[in-house]
């Protein structure tokens, strides 16, 4: 009885790798046509614009719209990187906050698919399905603003009613926003708070009309702007300030030793 001869290991490797490549361009054709149904918001002409010309959108999809630049309601793991970099933070950090569509993606891609992004997209138009808990509740779960909650932050954690918040009161917030059972939640808020305190701080501490800028996506366009204008920020806490805090209080204790 004749057998068939086992197919040439070189067409066999040719084969697997066209059947690769036509899943591969499926798949992603799949996933970038499934969202072409995401209603697009007004251009400006310009190909970007701000939150103050975007009223129709939650505080929450302000809040992140400075990283949706082409303004096709998606946040590409890039879109975060380059966001990043622009609005003052170093290279280190930025690559750090690609952590963002990792943990975030899904979450959004859950108004659209059960099925994750392979490209870790973040959907602009389902961002609040990424709200977690453990947070200060100044957006609700549509992503709308609270002003009250806003209020009461500052309230309860800033008593002696100076406007702003320190690193000591912001921890204290976080210990007392946590929830039972809720890591993500914690994790989350802690590192939303640090990232918060290093681009806003002045002086120490982070300021209340700075937080609310920051709060609907104003803050970021300025800061940009501010970059592109050349013009020095007083806001934030970097390498700078870490080098004057060091060595200074190094020095001044040499001096006075």
């Amino acid at each position: 009885m004749s057998t068939l001869a086992p197919p040439d290991n070189y067409v066999l490797n040719i084969f697997v790798c066209i059947v690769t490549i036509l899943c591969f361009a499926a798949t992603y054709y799949w996933f970038a046509s499934s969202t072409l149904n995401v209603q697009k918001p007004p251009a400006d002409g310009k190909g970007e614009k701000n939150s103050s010309t975007t009223k129709h959108l939650t505080a929450l999809q302000q809040h992140v719209l400075f990283w949706d630049r082409d303004c096709d309601n998606i946040i590409y793991p890039q879109d975060v990187y380059n966001g990043f970099r622009e609005i003052g933070f170093c290279i280190p950090f930025s690559i750090t906050a690609l952590l963002i569509p990792v943990f975030f993606s899904y979450p959004t891609r859950l108004g659209h698919s059960y099925v994750p992004d392979p490209l870790f997209r973040i959907y602009l138009d389902s961002i609040h399905k990424a709200k977690h808990g453990s947070d200060t509740g100044a957006y609700d779960l549509k992503g709308n603003f609270r002003p009250q909650f806003f209020e009461d932050m500052f309230t309860e954690f800033d008593p002696t009613g100076t406007g702003s918040l320190g690193a000591g009161d912001l921890l204290r917030m976080i210990r007392n926003n946590r929830v039972a059972a809720d890591l993500a939640g914690w994790s989350f808020a802690a590192m939303e708070w640090s990232t918060t305190w290093l681009l806003l701080q002045r002086d120490g501490r982070v300021w209340k009309n700075d937080l609310r800028q920051c709060y609907d996506g104003t803050l970021f366009w300025q800061l940009r702007q501010e970059r592109m204008e050349g013009v020095g920020s007083t806001r934030g806490y970097g390498f700078k300030e870490f080098y004057q805090d060091t060595f200074g209080k190094l020095r001044r204790k040499l001096k006075h030793g």
